[in-house]
C-alpha cells in the first residue's frame, strides 16, 4: 500500500512529521518542539574536571554552560587507566584533567547538568553502531524468532571487530547483506572523522551534531512502502534530499 511521508518544518519552534496510507490514515507521527537546539545525540571531546567516588561520577567539561555528568559506570575501559595512588590490585580509574569523548543521552534540566555516556552509539538507517562497546541485539519491535534468527545469520557475515558492537534496527529487518553492510561502512566512516576531529582540537568542544529533524524523519521513518515524501521548508528539504 502507497504512504506518503509530510514534513512540516516551516515552524522551528514546533516540527512535525507523519506518514499517512493512501486512506489518509495515520501509520506513524513525530512532533520535535525544541525550546532551544537539543544536544541530546551530540558527541563531544570533553575533559575531566573531577570524579567524586562518593556520586560514582565525574564531571566533565564538554564546552557547555553547565558541566556534564557523567556515571562511572558508562566509562568505557579505554579511558581507564592504572589502580588510584598506585596500589596494587586497585581498580582501573578515570583521572582529573584527562580527555574524553562523550555523547550526550539528556538535556541540562534546571541547575542538573547534562547527563553524558562515554559509550557512544551512532544510529544509522538500518544499524546503530557501538564503536566502543562490544554486543549485538536486534530491535524489540522484531518480534518473530525465525526473523530474528535471519538478521542473526546475516550479521554473522559482515566483519565487525571484536571492540565493537551493533544493534539492529527495525528497517534492518529483510534488508540484504549489501545494503546492512553499506550503512555499517558508512558509520565506520563516521566514527574514524570523529575520532579525528577530536585529536585536532584541544578544547573541549561538539565534534559531532546529531541530524536534524527531516533526516532523522528518513533516518527512523523511512519504509519500502513510502513512495513519496513532501516537505514545506527549503533547507530542510535541501538536507532531506542530500541524505537520500
Amino acid at each position: 500500500m502507497k504512504h506518503i511521508m509530510l514534513v512540516n518544518a516551516v515552524h522551528k519552534e514546533q516540527m512535525r512529521m507523519a506518514t499517512v496510507n493512501e486512506k489518509g490514515i495515520l501509520v506513524d507521527f513525530n512532533i520535535e518542539m525544541p525550546t532551544r537546539e537539543p544536544i541530546t545525540g551530540n558527541i563531544y571531546k570533553g575533559r575531566v574536571l573531577k570524579v567524586e567516588r562518593g556520586l560514582q561520577a565525574a564531571f566533565v567539561d564538554y564546552g557547555g554552560s553547565k558541566d556534564g555528568f557523567l556515571p562511572l559506570k558508562d566509562v568505557s575501559s579505554e579511558y581507564l587507566s592504572g589502580p588510584e595512588n598506585g596500589q596494587s590490585g586497585g581498580r582501573p580509574v578515570l583521572k582529573a584533567g584527562q580527555e574524553i569523548i562523550v555523547q550526550a543521552i539528556r538535556e541540562a534540566v534546571g541547575n542538573k547538568g547534562a547527563l553524558l555516556t562515554a559509550y557512544v552509539s551512532l544510529p544509522g538507517r538500518y544499524l546503530v553502531l557501538l564503536p566502543n562497546k562490544p554486543g549485538s541485539g536486534i530491535s524489540r519491535k522484531v518480534e518473530d524468532e525465525e526473523d530474528r534468527q535471519k538478521i542473526k545469520n546475516l550479521m554473522k557475515q559482515i566483519k565487525i571487530p571484536e571492540t565493537m558492537g551493533f544493534i539492529v534496527r527495525t528497517a534492518g529487518y529483510n534488508r540484504t547483506k549489501q545494503e546492512i553492510s553499506r550503512d555499517y561502512q558508512h558509520l565506520v566512516r563516521l566514527w574514524k572523522e570523529i575520532n579525528k576531529k577530536a585529536k585536532s582540537i584541544h578544547e573541549p568542544s561538539m565534534i559531532y551534531q546529531e541530524t536534524d529533524f527531516g533526516v532523522r524523519s528518513i533516518r527512523d521513518y523511512l519504509t519500502s512502502e513510502i513512495e513519496e515524501i513532501m516537505v514545506d521548508d527549503q533547507e530542510t528539504f535541501r538536507k532531506m534530499r542530500a541524505y537520500l
